[in-house]
């Protein structure tokens, strides 16, 4: 990832806080020399030291075959927004693009037992609708099963991970300003959220 100094995103903490926040993501491995790429929901898991990315794709999936013995690079990104010169102090400007994007890289495991891929199903569901896991338990071990066969579950343990916090630092107090009452008005939320970022930075 190309990082221009006044963007590097460099608090591990708050990367993984915004892994977890925004964990859908997109994960490419390179298929001989041709990337391939999925969106999948992540769980992300810091607690042992390690930083484990867990998530399952569908059995036929071709991917598959690729994450074990290649690194594979995962991109969380969600807010951003379009700038217009139109905010900054200078006449002789250009518009750009607010935005937030981590890069994580590293190999995978396939997680082959029965239980191993249960219990990643159920972190998702804790963590993504915790009140499904009471529907969830009452289905039949049959219907569960059925489930499992039809899925391909996985654990990626980061080995470096980038990130870049684009947010206009590089513009004056006063056009930064400008910049988030301009987002903060807009009806698109993904604006607004990146409004939020660029107001925290300013504080």
């Amino acid at each position: 990832m190309f990082v221009p100094d006044d963007f590097d995103f460099k608090d591990k903490a708050e990367k993984i806080a915004f892994m977890k926040k925004y964990s859908f993501a997109t994960i490419i491995t390179v298929k001989g020399t041709i990337p391939i790429a999925t969106q999948l929901p992540f769980i992300i898991d810091d607690t042992s030291g390690k930083l484990l990315l867990r998530s399952h794709f569908a059995i036929a999936n071709e991917q598959v075959e690729h994450i074990v013995n290649n690194t594979s690079l995962v991109i969380f990104t969600e807010p951003h927004a379009y700038i217009s010169p139109s905010l900054y102090e200078k006449r002789e400007s250009v518009p750009t693009w607010d935005y937030i994007a981590i890069h994580a890289y590293g190999k995978a495991r396939i997680i082959e037992d029965v239980d191993g891929k249960i219990e990643l199903l159920e972190q998702m569901i804790s963590y993504y609708e915790e009140e499904y896991m009471e529907q969830w338990k009452s289905l039949s071990e049959k219907f569960k099963k059925g489930m499992i066969r039809g899925i391909t579950a996985f654990e990626l343990e980061v080995t470096d991970f980038q990130g870049q916090k684009k947010l206009s630092q590089n513009k004056s107090k006063i056009e930064r300003q400008r910049i988030v009452e301009h987002l903060e008005q807009s009806e698109n939320t993904t604006e607004k959220d990146i409004a939020a970022y660029i107001k925290n930075e300013l504080e």
